[in-house]
């Protein structure tokens, strides 16, 4: 027995004996042997390294407001192994898909999820529903966590809210073709966001340093530290409101005739920024998951048309320029035969010998085959088509422009007889035709466009500011003068000019229909199918504003560029000139024409102060402006605006009757912000907006015990309806090889 216990004594200490001689092997092998290897895998577990997000540059409006920029975003995740033991899978699946809206069975899949080894899971993020939320889904979140742990009396449930960053649009739609979009991977798609990418998205930064198993930093270790560089701000040319009518008056238009797509353009015609730009169809930034892809493309920049007959403001410019246009000259309309074809007006049997002011007036294409074909002739046709920047690019910042197209064969006559009414081997892009115009309209300056104002660095604070450009002279500053006063009279004359439905009381406003029929297949002109359009500015003399409108392919086939075109010119330039405080104005007397000189339709509003209100609302009516009485008083104690303010008609002049503790408060809508804000402060009251432009509701509250007044504004809206009329130009159709 002795014998035996001793045997296993020893065998039981041999192996304790081999298994401490494997382990010092072991651990020589590790310390000495491999000491490098595992020092340097030891390092790799010790390292941490974490990315620094730069913070994405604005993009702001020329005044400032934003239009895109970071915001906090929160991305759901779930840990399958707690919710598992926990045993709440179907209430966080059915819950998540109420909050979420993804289904039930992807969301199971996920909640479910394991490793190859059978171990569940301990985080899986739940995309694409709940990836990068918004603040308002994130709180339906955490009210769910929370009721999870009141009901588990756990602290951990197995759903987290991950911090991240997400590109946000806080004007939704607005210039959302200009803007364009940055998906939430933080890729730039389409837009000044894709095409400034480089300075908007700034550089990464990187944090490197050793920690121990606790996750604290060790000490005498080295930390290596690259910061961000957050991207630059850019600040646009465009100015929101303007922007806000451009999109108010083509949505319009979009929903009434139903085209392909409508797009209009806003700028100033002395430096050709840009104030807006929009096309319809139209999509949300934030939502860009939402619109069909067709909604994304910007024709401004991408689409070209046979621009019909605003082409003919080129043709009149350099006929003017080269002294071969004479007002008072009279022609014979309706047709007129060039080589083999017979090119005809409109109305196909004209209106028999006119001048060429009513040639101009009517859109005739007889007038300008006779100016551009048989005076200019096909060379310098042809270079002033080029001059005034046709058939190439204008630079514009804006990703995939397009060239356009300039083809024609000098040689072949009825190529150069269309191309001057604006047919045959000649398409325009948008953004080239109103290029082109404001050279008319500014005194015979080429500008090349642009939407950046300035690009400012936070890091250093240096600003770049651009600057416009000119291009080249292309016109003299006399012909830009007479080709303004002719086109004047295309809008002015309300009995023949094509533009009448463009005209605007109290402004001088010079302008050009287009309606040109479209090839289909190229099977030649079609009789279904046009392209629309209108180009203007004003006031003429000094033009402020440029405006451009193209319809494709309205659902009337018997629309012309008067008729769809030029009321929604007609809108945005009234809103916009009132935005610009240019006036509008009336002729001395009605008989006078419109170069006679002119008075501002403008007010100033007299002295109240101790007036009964009797007599206060007979001044105010006296000068067309409308009394709004506050208080229940009996005397004007004070009034907005106040003594010599320069204003315009029916606006409002609030009377203030009783001392300011005892005032109500007054209905403000339709008032400007600025006297909004005044009559908030008179009585007392702590005033909070939303939006910009006039007062359109008002919401008053108590806030510990304070009177606070919510204003919401909305840019201005015009006063006038489109004048009536159809004013239509439509049919500019070049009959090749028919004979009569």
């Amino acid at each position: 027995m002795t014998k035996r216990i001793k045997l296993r004594t020893l065998l039981v200490g041999g192996l304790i004996t081999l298994f401490f001689v494997v382990l010092v092997g072991k651990i020589y092998w590790v310390q000495v042997v491999k000491a490098d290897y595992w020092t340097e895998k030891a390092r790799v577990v010790w390292s941490k390294s974490e990315t620094l997000v730069p913070v994405r540059g604005t993009i702001s409006d020329r005044e400032g407001n934003v239009l895109a920029m970071d915001t906090a975003a929160y991305t759901v995740a779930v840990n399958p192994k707690v919710i598992h033991e926990l045993g709440i899978e179907n209430f966080v699946v059915s819950k998540l898909h109420t909050i979420l809206g993804k289904s039930e069975s992807e969301l199971r899949e996920i909640v479910t999820a394991k490793k190859d080894d059978g171990t569940f899971f301990t985080q899986r993020e739940v995309r694409k529903e709940g990836w990068k939320i918004d603040k308002s889904v994130r709180d339906r979140i955490i009210n769910f966590r929370e009721e999870l742990k009141e009901q588990t009396k756990k602290t951990d449930v197995g759903i987290y809210l991950i911090d991240q960053q997400k590109r946000y649009y806080p004007k939704n739609k607005l210039a959302a073709h200009l803007i364009g979009y940055v998906d939430k991977d933080g890729k730039a798609i389409t837009g000044l966001e894709a095409y400034y990418d480089n300075e908007l998205k700034g550089v990464e930064g990187k944090i490197q340093y050793k920690r121990d198993g606790n996750g604290i930093i060790l000490e005498n270790e080295k930390v290596e530290f690259k910061p961000s560089r957050d991207g630059k701000n850019v600040k646009l040319t465009i100015d929101a409101d303007i922007q806000h009518y451009v999109e108010e008056a083509i949505q319009e238009a979009y929903d009434k005739y139903q085209p392909k797509s409508i797009t209009a353009i806003a700028a100033d015609p002395q430096t050709m920024e840009i104030l807006g730009m929009a096309n319809m169809p139209t999509f949300n930034p934030n939502e860009f998951g939402k619109a069909p892809q067709i909604n994304f493309y910007n024709h401004i920049t991408k689409s070209s048309y046979e621009p019909g007959s605003t082409f003919k403001i080129v043709t009149l410019a350099g006929a003017v320029e080269e002294g071969v246009f004479n007002p008072n000259e009279e022609y014979m309309s309706g047709k007129i035969k060039v080589g083999k074809s017979w090119l005809r007006d409109v109305k196909r049997e004209g209106w028999g010998s006119i001048s060429f002011l009513e040639g101009l007036k009517r859109s005739s294409n007889v007038a300008f085959v006779k100016m551009g074909y048989e005076r200019l002739k096909a060379d310098k046709l042809i270079q002033y088509i080029k001059d005034f920047g046709f058939g190439q690019k204008t630079g514009i910042e804006l990703p995939g422009e397009i060239n356009g197209v300039m083809n024609i064969n000098p040689n072949r006559a009825v190529e150069v007889a269309t191309a001057s009414f604006g047919q045959g081997p000649v398409s325009v892009t948008p953004i080239q035709q109103i290029t082109a115009v404001a050279a008319v309209a500014n005194g015979g300056k080429l500008m090349q466009p642009h939407i950046i104002k300035e690009i400012e660095d936070p890091v250093t604070n240096k600003t770049e500011v651009v600057q416009p450009k000119m291009v080249r002279q292309v016109i003299s500053e006399e012909t830009s003068k007479q080709v303004s006063e002719y086109l004047e009279q295309v809008v002015s004359d309300q009995k023949i000019g094509t533009g009448k439905n463009a005209y605007i009381p109290g402004y001088r406003v010079a302008g050009k229909t287009g309606t040109a029929q479209k090839v289909t297949d190229g099977k030649g002109y079609s009789d279904e199918k046009y392209v629309v359009s209108f180009i203007g500015f004003a006031p003429v003399g000094n033009p402020k504003i440029i405006v451009y409108v193209v319809v494709d392919e309205p659902n009337d086939r018997y629309a012309g560029g008067g008729s769809v075109a030029a009321p929604v010119f007609k809108k945005i330039v009234e809103q916009s000139l009132r935005k610009m405080n240019v006036m509008p104005v009336l002729p001395a007397n009605s008989g006078s024409k419109s170069t006679t000189k002119q008075k501002e339709m403008t007010v100033t509003v007299p002295d109240l102060s101790g007036l009964g209100l009797s007599q206060a609302k007979a001044e105010l009516k006296s000068r067309s402006l409308v009394a709004e009485i506050v208080g229940s008083g009996t005397a004007v104690k004070q009034q907005i605006p106040k003594l010599g303010t320069e204003t315009s008609l029916n606006q409002k002049v609030y009377l203030i009757t009783e001392d300011r503790d005892k005032l109500p408060i007054p209905n403000m809508r339709g008032l400007p912000l600025r006297d909004a804000l005044e009559i908030c402060t008179l009585l007392n009251i702590r005033c909070v907006t939303e939006g910009q432009g006039f007062v359109t509701a008002q919401v008053a509250a108590m806030q510990n015990g304070e009177r606070v007044l919510k204003l919401v504004l909305t840019p201005p809206g015009p006063d006038t309806n489109a004048e009536s009329g159809d004013g239509s130009d439509a049919g500019n159709k070049a009959e090749e090889g028919k004979s009569e």
